[in-house]
């Protein structure tokens, strides 16, 4: 079937849908945009004659901690078809409940919104920038119905509308439950548009790139060139490109000001936020993000595990996968970049050392394997608290901890005695559980590697590195493709916190490494550092300066504050941990082999 014709099917049979079933309606208009305000109407038809709840969400797809949008709804007001205002009670925060209804209720409601990233929703004279869990209430007995949405733009500010929701007519967009209406941002702007066809399977899609900046867009079309080359190498990994609804991806990217940086994946569309336009260091740090949730279409996406579905709209999904789902994403994040060009590989081996040695040298490793840090998103992505909390000796990114171990199952791979690489099995799971959508276990994932390589193999991989927290051996690894992994620092003396210059004093801004010298010395954060050996702590003092005097083992005596409180104590420096990574210039020739079929650009 030719799409032409599939897309009047598809069309002629949605129609036969709607008309045979309910649809929830929205309409939101932005009058009040210089005031971050949205006007938002929901109509819900053929309801039953009970109390009829709607909620607003407490979580958003993409990210896994609890965000509380209902508390910038006000002035919700309810009716029914004839106009009847109707009595709307509340027994929880999130919870409107409505009574006497005639089968119709019409809510409308205030949304304040006012943080363009991607989770929230910004509303101001430079766009309506709409996470949909964020803006919309939703009925949750009624989740299975489609959704028709209409969007107000403001035509004196040259807005358009750019989602994956589908297009019916005009302003008005449909969904075909409230899972892909959820799961469909919205950016409304002035914004410019640029698209290429990429085929696959015989199957042409169109890759859309919707870019709302402030100022010139001067270099987009060179930046777009590098989206083209990002999509051909992570297609050559998984050989094919995700079916996507409606034939399309689109790309909806924000580089202003008032946002905020961030990127988030969605099924068939990505947010994509910063505050740098291309012209102002957005060219080079924004491609990043664009490789990282373009990966996400197989990752995550559809290479989903079942620890996230269904998704929960009231809690937080507990995943204990999220190390392979966000970690190994990050993992070919700069290796895509290396294999397009836009990085030299130089440089990816040299950024190889940051994430080694955050991962490396954690003390979070004695509480939580790799597991247990994926079940700690719930509190750290994105997620709000007032309490301190002691992250630095307790956590690790599962996006870090994924990604060195994406590193070490790549390289482990390509030292076998038959040599495999990461991306078949990249697209040995895809073939498995992404293309189908089948959601996987970890237990599936551990099978699967035994299956592509051998079972012993896969056993020790998870037990040593996945079910227990230690370290593949990164420096034969790495020697193993021309990577130099060397300490360089270990003669020069490290205190292990964060010493930031507060009122001409020295401030302990973190809490100290477990391993430093300064937890060593019973110093804490918060403390204020008076004078170390005799040396005052002050505006003209660096940190680096005062440790180039002394080395691993010098014990000096440190004057500090606590609670207005001058006390003493002694400390010894301790070695610094931190690893660099470089490119070998004169590998062996196995090593240099190896390496040029790592980071060299692959062909479908």
């Amino acid at each position: 079937m030719n799409s032409k014709l599939f897309t009047f099917v598809l069309c002629f049979f949605l129609i036969l849908k709607f008309q045979a079933q309910a649809i929830n309606h929205f309409e939101i208009s932005f009058d009040n945009a210089i005031h971050h305000e949205a006007q938002i109407t929901a109509v819900f038809h053929d309801l039953e004659d009970k109390k009829f709840s709607v909620r607003m969400s407490r979580t958003s797809p993409g990210r896994y901690a609890i965000h509380e949008f209902a508390k910038n709804v006000y002035g919700l007001k309810a009716e029914d078809s004839r106009g009847k205002k109707l009595k709307v009670t509340r027994h929880d925060p999130y919870q409107w409940d409505i009574k006497g209804h005639d089968g119709t209720v019409k809510i409308t409601y205030t949304l304040f919104a006012n943080r363009g990233d991607g989770t929230y929703s910004q509303i101001d004279e430079t766009h309506a920038h709409l996470n949909i869990p964020a803006t919309f209430i939703y009925a949750p007995d009624y989740q299975n119905r489609p959704v028709q949405v209409k969007f107000h733009p403001r035509e004196d500010l040259k807005w358009k509308i750019a989602t994956q929701l589908k297009h019916l007519e005009g302003n008005l967009y449909y969904a075909q439950d409230l899972d892909y209406f959820m799961d469909s941002p919205v950016e409304i702007s002035h914004h410019q548009v640029k698209s290429y066809k990429v085929q696959s399977n015989d199957q042409n899609y169109t890759i859309s790139f919707a870019l709302h900046q402030a100022g010139s867009y001067e270099g987009f079309d060179l930046y777009f060139e590098n989206v083209k080359k990002i999509i051909e190498q992570e297609v050559a990994v998984f050989g094919t490109l995700p079916d996507f609804d409606f034939d399309t991806y689109h790309f909806l990217a924000c580089y202003i000001p008032n946002a905020s940086g961030d990127g988030m994946e969605h099924r068939n569309s990505t947010i994509l936020t910063s505050t740098r336009p291309l012209a102002q260091g957005g060219f080079e740090n924004n491609i990043g993000t664009v490789a990282h949730e373009f990966f996400h279409a197989w990752n995550v996406e559809r290479i989903r595990p079942k620890t996230l579905e269904p998704f929960d709209y009231a809690d937080a999904n507990l995943s204990g996968e999220l190390w392979f789902a966000e970690g190994f994403t990050s993992y070919y994040t700069y290796l895509i970049l290396c294999r397009a060009g836009i990085i030299t590989k130089e440089q990816f081996a040299e950024s190889l050392s940051g994430v080694l040695n955050y991962v490396w040298n954690s003390p979070a490793r004695d509480f939580f394997n790799v597991v247990e840090m994926s079940y700690q998103a719930t509190f750290v992505d994105a997620a709000t608290s007032i309490d301190p909390v002691n992250r630095e000796n307790t956590f690790i990114s599962y996006y870090s901890y994924g990604n060195t171990l994406g590193l070490a199952l790549d390289l482990s791979l390509r030292n076998l005695e038959d040599p495999k690489n990461l991306d078949d099995f990249m697209k040995f799971v895809w073939e498995k559980y992404g293309k189908d959508e089948i959601p996987y276990s970890l237990k599936d994932l551990e099978t699967l590697l035994g299956t592509y390589v051998d079972p012993s193999f896969s056993k020790n991989f998870f037990d040593t590195y996945i079910y227990q927290s230690n370290m593949p051996d990164y420096k034969s690894l790495l020697s193993s493709v021309g990577i130099g992994f060397v300490q360089n620092k270990t003669e020069m003396a490290h205190m292990g916190a964060l010493i930031t210059n507060h009122e001409n004093k020295w401030l302990v801004d973190s809490n100290p490494d477990r391993k430093g010298a300064l937890y060593g010395a019973g110093i804490v954060k918060g403390d204020r550092i008076i004078s170390i050996d005799g040396k005052l702590t002050n505006n003209n003092l660096k940190p680096e300066s005062l440790l180039k005097s002394y080395q691993p083992g010098d014990t000096v005596k440190v004057v500090y504050n606590r609670f207005g409180e001058t006390r003493e104590t002694s400390m010894t420096f301790v070695f610094d941990p931190a690893y660099e990574t470089f490119l070998e210039e004169a590998p062996d020739p196995k090593a240099k082999k190896r390496r040029q079929k790592w980071l060299n650009e692959r062909s479908r």
